[in-house]
């Protein structure tokens, strides 16, 4: 049974850097597509951006030239960071998975296979 831990998250002031992690547990020896989502009250659901099984990235707009995904040594963990926080960053990250990635990511985020619990990002000025 597959399963997502994240971690990191919290209260952040405006301009640093925001650091999560995510595990992919008990799945088949393989590498996963991996990435975020986040949702705010505000603007509902937003994609982040993901990794692909081959290393590349793709990353929402409104995060673009602030963030990176990458694996962090084990092939189904992953690392988001985003630098110059800002409030409208305030929001539940979630790490979701699935066997490959693609467009539905962002416009059908609910058809991804996997998702963790979600972590609260709050940024404080």
């Amino acid at each position: 049974q597959v399963r997502l831990v994240e971690s990191g998250g919290g209260l952040v002031q405006a301009g640093n850097t925001l650091t999560l992690s995510c595990e992919l547990t008990g799945g088949p020896d393989t590498t996963f597509a991996m990435g975020w989502l986040r949702h705010t009250p505000r603007k509902g659901r937003e994609f982040v951006g993901f990794i692909r099984e081959s290393g590349e990235t793709v990353y929402g707009d409104s995060v673009m030239g602030r963030v990176t995904i990458s694996r962090d040594g084990a092939k189904n963990t992953i690392l988001l960071e985003m630098n110059n926080l800002e409030a409208d960053d305030t929001a539940t990250y979630t790490c979701v998975a699935d066997y490959a990635a693609g467009t539905w990511w962002w416009t059908r985020p609910s058809e991804i296979r996997w998702r963790g619990q979600g972590t609260q990002v709050t940024v404080s000025s």
